[in-house]
């Protein structure tokens, strides 16, 4: 089992890095034009938000919102691509268990929102002055979140049936829940309804523990907010794995 799991990572790894100009470098470049539109030329204006200044304020919600985005990319479009060539079949009738490809094409995700990033990080630091006040709590943040989504793409990519079917879930449902997650604002300067509302929203739990890791800083409990992450992984890798075994929209 090893071997296989092994096979697979090393796959998707492969799939992404090689077309690093596509995968890697476009969110390097869009983190930049973030960071200089709202931080630099709006920072000022906006000055101090919860106790730090809006520059290394937005700094966690950016480097979180490119992990996010790549990895649920991945995962969604390289298992549409596996069902589209057909290229699955020939894994789900080798005696690998379905654990195994789930875990495989997850760690992919997890992989390539760990290689972006890293670039991210890479390419802040030289506008931005970085001290990380819990590493643990970063790392324990950004590897929660790549998993949970990177299984939001996997099963998004098991109900597609086109290419279009993988860009209706990004566009309509993880953009808008990302940008209302606090991303670049405080929940905390919201009416009391929105604030009430926000926590509806599992974003607004990842980016406030990720803002606690690099700055200190947060508006509710880092157990809760790791409760909410472990909870809902819980449930959609038992959705993801289920949907494989079955082999909804997968077996003809």
């Amino acid at each position: 089992m090893w071997i296989a799991y092994k096979t697979i990572v090393v796959k998707e790894i492969l799939r992404f890095s090689r077309i690093w100009v596509q995968t890697i470098f476009p969110p390097i470049i869009t983190t930049s034009l973030y960071l200089l539109i709202f931080g630099g030329l709006m920072g000022e204006r906006i000055g101090d938000m919860q106790g730090v200044d809006y520059l290394h304020f937005i700094v966690p919600g950016i480097i979180l919102m490119t992990v996010i985005q790549n990895s649920y990319a991945n995962t969604v479009a390289s298992f549409f691509l596996a069902k589209f060539n057909h290229s699955i079949e020939e894994l789900l009738i080798s005696p690998v268990s379905y654990w195994v490809i789930l875990l495989g094409y997850v760690s992919g995700g997890v992989a390539r929102g760990l290689a972006v990033g890293l670039g991210v990080f890479a390419a802040i630091s030289f506008f931005v002055e970085l001290h990380i006040y819990h590493v643990g709590i970063v790392f324990i943040t950004f590897l929660l979140t790549a998993i949970l989504f990177s299984l939001a793409g996997f099963i998004n990519a098991v109900f597609a049936q086109s290419f279009d079917d993988i860009s209706i879930v990004p566009t309509f449902i993880l953009m808008p829940m990302v940008y209302l997650g606090g991303m670049f604002y405080s929940v905390d300067i919201l009416p009391e309804f929105w604030q009430t509302l926000s926590r509806f929203n599992p974003i607004y739990y990842m980016v406030d523990a990720f803002r606690l890791g690099f700055l200190g800083s947060s508006t509710t409990n880092f157990w809760v907010s790791i409760a909410v992450l472990v909870s809902m992984i819980m449930v959609l890798a038992g959705v993801a794995f289920y949907l494989l075994k079955r082999g909804v929209s997968i077996k003809t």
